[in-house]
């Protein structure tokens, strides 16, 4: 069965998706970017500051399911240039344990929506 998960611990979507979607025990994440679900504004001064944000609505979403990054097996960066990529994978390293991290692939795109660097999705099994 289906479960649409939501949180107003992060951004509400600003299209015709959800913020997750639970079937069985696997979570599928939208993707997150840098808005702030109290202001609604884009914290995006520097790509460090502005992954940590896309990562704490993320950690919003997955505490929703009743999950944490421990259950995350899958990540999928996009990015809007691959330059940003150390700044990027440094703080996603800070979120989980190396020896245990997702499988994860990174790309660049042409753009991602209001302009942003980076945006991040999951996949999460409970186990």
């Amino acid at each position: 069965m289906k479960k649409i998960i939501q949180t107003d611990k992060a951004p509400a979507p600003i299209g015709p998706y959800s913020q997750a979607v639970l079937i069985g025990d696997t979570l599928y994440t939208s993707g997150q970017i840098a808005l702030d679900a109290e202001s609604g504004e884009l914290i995006i001064s520097t790509i460090a500051e502005e992954t940590h944000k896309v990562m704490t609505n993320m950690k919003a979403v997955l505490n929703a399911a009743g999950m944490n990054f421990e259950n995350v097996v899958k990540s999928s960066i996009f990015l809007s240039s691959m330059q940003n990529f150390q700044a990027v994978n440094e703080v996603y390293a800070t979120y989980f344990n190396e020896s245990e991290a997702p499988a994860r692939e990174t790309v660049e795109v042409s753009e991602l929506p209001k302009k942003v660097n980076v945006e991040i999705s999951m996949i999460a099994v409970k186990y």
